[in-house]
């Protein structure tokens, strides 16, 4: 037996020999759908004769027959019955591989639709989304403000920013940063004594709780020894507002427990202090997240890249 002969050809070489499989898959798919060779070959503007070789080319290389064919009658063979399961399968994963690349490439236009937790949508993520138009100047975004997204098909939605961990296995969910929270009050609050360093201190105080975070209690960790503590409360205001709980704060209420970027000017110019800063509670972890599926058009795959590079740096620094 020569090198030539077919039993010793090399793998890639039969596929080059076998012509486009991925055209005679389609047409083998467009003959089962359209009933006929001939129905298929006016559907793809080409002839019968054309139609039958790429038929008998396909059956050639997988091995085995996929139609019966009679003068009346044509039939797919059980092998032919899962052929073009798998052929359509195939194909429809290789059109959205195309579309997923091309998407990537091509420069993005239309319409965005995003949901962003409102602190952030207010102010912080406003910025890098300035960025993102900025650089694509054919994309317009509609900027939503809510905490949640239940339905993005129903909503609308393409993507959100949410604060949290994501409970919908269904979509995608990337983790773009964390969000460090720290304890702060008023002076007022201290009524001259000197600013609390351990957790022990905290306990008398009034406090404030942020609902959707804490309500009766919260857990303190040390950051250089690791130790845990957990502190019960009786808060005098209870908000589901960051907003309203920092202005709280400022008016003198109570102890709060917030996002370290939202208070960083008012600790800087003294209008609330830092307490036992060797104390924080857990971070919360900010994910963006959409819908699984085949294709992402390139406005949200390039603002998905934009607030990957920019919302760690927002956050953290």
């Amino acid at each position: 037996m020569t090198e030539s002969s077919p039993h010793h050809r090399n793998p890639a070489e039969s596929l080059v020999g076998s012509g486009d499989r991925l055209q005679l898959m389609a047409t083998f798919v467009r003959i089962v759908e359209a009933g006929s060779l001939s129905a298929a070959a006016a559907q793809m503007q080409t002839t019968q004769p054309t139609i039958s070789r790429r038929l008998q080319a396909l059956e050639r290389s997988l091995g085995v027959p996929l139609l019966q064919r009679s003068t009346h009658v044509m039939r797919l063979t059980l092998d032919g019955e899962r052929c073009y399961e798998r052929a359509k399968e195939l194909l429809s994963n290789w059109a959205a591989f195309e579309a997923d690349l091309r998407g990537a490439q091509e420069e993005p236009e239309g319409l965005l639709r995003v949901t962003v937790p409102h602190a952030f949508g207010q102010e912080k993520f406003v910025g890098p989304l300035a960025a993102f138009l900025r650089a694509h100047p054919r994309v317009s975004v509609e900027w939503l403000l809510r905490d949640e997204v239940r339905d993005f098909i129903a909503e609308g939605v393409d993507c959100a920013i949410q604060v949290g961990e994501p409970t919908d296995p269904s979509v995608v969910a990337i983790k773009l940063s964390a969000v460090p929270r720290i304890l702060v009050a008023a002076p007022s609050v201290l009524s001259g004594r000197e600013v609390p360093q351990d957790t022990a201190d905290l306990q008398a105080l009034p406090w404030l709780a942020l609902r959707t975070y804490y309500r009766n209690e919260i857990t303190l960790t040390h950051l250089e020894s690791g130790e845990t503590r957990r502190i019960a409360l009786r808060p005098v205001v209870s908000t589901d507002s960051l907003y309203a709980l920092r202005s709280a704060a400022l008016h003198g209420l109570g102890v709060a427990v917030g996002s370290r970027w939202m208070l960083a000017d008012d600790l800087a110019a003294g209008r609330l202090l830092h307490l036992a800063p060797q104390w924080r509670a857990a971070p919360l972890p900010v994910y963006l997240i959409y819908p699984r599926a085949r294709f992402y058009p390139s406005r949200l795959l390039r603002f998905v890249a934009t607030m990957r590079e920019a919302i760690p740096l927002t956050i953290e620094n």
